[in-house]
């Protein structure tokens, strides 16, 4: 039964193989890639349920033992990790039916859109289940390649910069990560998380603070947590909304992941727990001040995005069970409602031309279902009561307070003015781009550093046309209606956004057990060194 933890990352990888088969076929791609991604979040649900239950399910691929093979491990973090990351995804692909791929078509010998976004999906799934450093590894760089290829997707200067600082930034992290993986493997001679656990310890303790300091290196890039994030709002706001949506939403919680994994699990005793509280400090603080300087809803999204990371590395710096259930539940969170936002700002991108809150007005009157699309995830990510946003920073705040340090409290009075100004830059979209009445538009074309040549990977309703490929948007003129086919996707995350706090109670409970098996180690040690399938 243990197999099963194969299947998140296998189903991806088969469906991208049927998809390259048939490259040519856009109801086929569609059709297989919902199939698979479906049957993930079930095999994701079903794996949540069991190591809830029955405790880690493990499987050691090839039948190899797990010091010398590879193991993929689905304990009560990784399967929720997995099961929201999965739910996500499928609402994204649904999302990009809905916008139209402009791939297919006489120009297109294949569309490579559907099968580079499973290889992604499978690279999520094979990092949140790894069980050893290199194969962490190996996820991260299915990430690398796949997300380079969808970040650049159309193929205009724009997207080819942003995608070159992206592949540069993430390049450098990966030589780091191969270092530290060197260093941990002659230190150590072995690379597998559970059998590290114990032989770290025994380690001068230099030499810990070393490999624990590289690997901090390593996932605090790909994290984008300050003074390593300038790179994330130059990448993320050019890419196609589907594209910058998942990235948002995934990525770098794949780094707050990794964090979190070796931390609690390799460097208990954390020595570098200062560095940390400060790094979460102006990670949040420096994230805001940036959104709030910002003029385009992409950038204020793509700075919050960062500034929140700042949450989640709290919860890790603090140490205490109940901050790493708070920084669990935040990520649930956070990973729903910022994909959300970006879907909605995909939306007022669609109708408007252009999401620079220069050019908006007056969509609060003329498209009411989109205001309250953003209306309810943009309350949820400034914190506001009752939602969940508000829960997973009360309870960050109460284990600050709990540790009854003074950078704590330091911590705890940043989380609380980040939150604050992140209430302040959703409301300055609010009341520039849906309740301020709309200003005539004087034809001047799209805002400097727009996508002049097709602002989407998707073409208008789902119409793929040449004219639209070499032209600029000029929704606003006709003020199109917004595809069902989009609309519905990003209420389902909406939804699913509400539904976190509306399950809160069960939620928070479940984050509280998995944060007490992070800090107990020995049910993931055993689980990987004495089980397996």
């Amino acid at each position: 039964m243990n197999q099963i933890v194969l299947l998140p990352v296998i189903l991806p990888l088969l469906g991208a193989g049927l998809c390259l088969l048939f490259g040519r076929s856009a109801r086929a791609q569609r059709i297989i890639s919902v199939l698979i991604l479906a049957l993930v979040v079930t095999v994701s649900a079903v794996l949540l349920v069991r190591a809830d239950r029955l405790g880690p399910q493990t499987v050691n691929v090839g039948g190899w033992p797990a010091d010398i093979g590879i193991s993929l491990v689905a304990d009560r973090l990784s399967a929720l990790m997995l099961l929201v990351s999965t739910i996500v995804t499928l609402c994204v692909l649904l999302y990009s039916f809905g916008q139209g791929i402009v791939e297919f078509g006489r120009d297109a010998p294949l569309s490579v859109f559907h099968p580079t976004f499973l290889v992604l999906s499978a690279g999520v799934s094979n990092a949140f289940l790894s069980a050893d450093l290199f194969n962490l590894f190996v996820g991260f760089e299915i990430l690398l390649v796949s997300s380079y290829v969808l970040i650049t997707l159309g193929g205009t200067g724009a997207r080819v910069r942003s995608g070159t600082i992206y592949i540069v930034v993430s390049l450098i992290s990966s030589v780091v990560f191969l270092i530290a993986i060197a260093c941990v493997y002659a230190a150590t001679g072995t690379v597998n998380l559970a059998a590290l656990s114990g032989r770290i310890a025994d380690l001068p303790p230099e030499i810990a603070n070393l490999l624990q300091l590289l690997l901090l290196t390593t996932f605090c890039i790909k994290a984008a947590v300050f003074p390593l994030s300038a790179w994330l709002p130059d990448s993320y706001p050019t890419a196609p909304a589907p594209v910058t949506a998942v990235f948002a939403g995934l990525l770098t919680k794949v780094g707050i992941y990794a964090i979190i994994r070796t931390q609690t699990l390799l460097f208990p005793d954390n020595d570098l727990r200062t560095l940390l509280l400060w790094a979460a400090v102006f990670t949040m603080v420096v994230g805001i001040l940036g959104a709030v300087a910002q003029s385009d809803i992409k950038r204020i999204l793509s700075f919050t995005l960062v500034s929140h990371i700042g949450y989640m590395l709290f919860g890790v710096a603090v140490g205490s069970a109940g901050s790493l259930s708070g920084a669990i539940f935040y990520i649930a969170h956070h990973i729903t409602v910022q994909t959300t936002l970006f879907l909605v700002a995909g939306l007022i991108e669609y109708r408007s031309s252009t999401t620079s809150l220069d050019r908006l007005g007056g969509l609060a009157r003329a498209a009411p279902v989109l205001s309250i699309m953003f209306f309810v995830p943009a309350m949820n990510l400034a914190g506001i009561p009752p939602f969940s946003g508000f829960l997973g920073k009360l309870a960050l705040v109460q284990a600050g307070v709990a540790d009854d340090r003074w950078l704590s409290y330091v911590g705890v009075a940043a989380a609380i003015v980040t939150s604050l100004l992140t209430l302040y830059a959703i409301a300055k979209v609010w009341n520039r781009a849906f309740w301020r009445p709309a200003e005539p538009d004087d034809g001047s074309g799209d805002d400097l550093g727009h996508d002049s040549h097709g602002g989407s990977l998707h073409g208008r309703a789902g119409v793929s046309t040449k004219t639209e490929r070499t032209s600029t948007w000029k929704v606003a003129d006709t003020q199109p209606r917004l595809p069902l086919g989009m609309v519905v996707p990003t209420l389902m995350l909406v939804g699913c956004s509400v539904a976190l706090t509306v399950v809160a109670g069960p939620l928070l409970a479940f984050t509280a057990r998995a944060a007490e098996e992070l800090q107990g180690r020995s049910a993931y040690v055993v689980a990987v060194l004495g089980g397996g399938g």
